[in-house]
């Protein structure tokens, strides 16, 4: 069964700034390095819809929504936050990479493909429920697995995080939501700062410090998350997929490789056969060296396409 690959043209119109590492680019090296690999025949291409008020209010009040449109401007570049900025074509981007895991989760569920990777931006899982941050204004991954729960009647969804920055937005909206669970691994101390104080029952944070390489990370994968993960039983597994963990990439201090990006979807496949009929939804978050964002997720995929 083919994977699905989504996309659209207008995530590439989001502009933080020249030099700013969220940019572009990341798109168009991930892209070109699948079809050096030869990945693309194994791959059913989907334009990114643009997602509907409806879904986005499953995560975000209509406050929060009104005022992402409201900022949007039309010209320049508009702040947010230090951190994270608006353009012109930001807002449609926004919408579209939304979209797209919504999409993705309606076509595994319909069977057309067994798992797909949305290769969006801006990213989404520093996003709150009402507060955009660390380059996110709608939490992707959470609407897609809202709507998940709503439109399709599961009862239970994982989310599975490995970027290197905690995914404070998606704990802040599936906190308490006990037919979610999220596992996730980041770098501690480090920005957002959060994710090691009370969490909630149906969180799995595992902090690791600075330096953590690819064997460390594989038994923390083993002894943490598969565990928890295989209690639950998901119906769904949905993956932020950032891979700015990678140690060629100067945004943090962690040193994993194309190869622990594989195994760990290997194993994540393996408990999605075990509960969810193989089902994975994988969306783009961190991964700023392009040649290591390239490979990482060209090796994600070619584990997710099990070639």
């Amino acid at each position: 069964m083919p994977i699905a690959f989504i996309t659209h043209r207008e995530c590439l119109l989001h502009d933080m700034g020249a030099h700013h590492p969220e940019c572009p680019d990341r798109l168009g090296a991930i892209q070109d390095r699948l079809i050096a690999a030869g990945l693309d025949m194994y791959l059913n291409y989907y334009d990114a819809p643009l997602v509907t008020r409806e879904q986005l209010l499953r995560v975000h009040p209509a406050e929060y929504i009104d005022f992402i449109h409201a900022s949007a401007p039309e010209q320049g570049i508009h702040h947010l936050d230090p951190d994270t900025a608006m353009s012109p074509g930001t807002l449609r981007a926004a919408l579209r990479a939304a979209g797209a895991g919504v999409l993705a989760t309606d076509l595994v569920m319909q069977g057309e493909v067994r798992a797909a990777f949305c290769a969006v931006r801006p990213p989404g899982h520093h996003a709150e429920r009402a507060k955009p941050m660390g380059f996110c204004f709608f939490n992707n991954i959470a609407v897609a697995a809202r709507h998940a729960l709503a439109a399709w009647g599961l009862q239970r969804v994982a989310v599975v995080d490995f970027d290197v920055h905690h995914g404070n937005g998606t704990e802040d909206i599936l906190a308490g939501d006990m037919r979610t669970l999220m596992v996730s691994m980041f770098q501690h101390p480090f920005y957002p700062y959060c994710g090691t104080e009370n969490p909630a029952p149906n969180m799995c944070n595992v902090p690791v410090s600075a330096g953590m390489r690819g064997e460390a990370f594989r038994e923390m994968v083993t002894e943490k998350w598969l565990p928890r993960l295989n209690d639950f039983a998901p119906e769904l597994i949905f993956i932020s997929a950032g891979f700015d963990a990678h140690y060629e990439d100067d945004m943090a201090s962690l040193g994993l490789v194309e190869s622990d990006y594989a195994w760990v979807t290997e194993r994540l496949l393996e408990v999605a056969r075990q509960s969810a009929q193989g089902r994975i939804v994988s969306m783009l978050e961190g991964g700023y060296a392009l040649s290591a964002l390239a490979r990482s997720v060209t090796a994600h995929i070619k584990a997710l396409a099990e070639i």
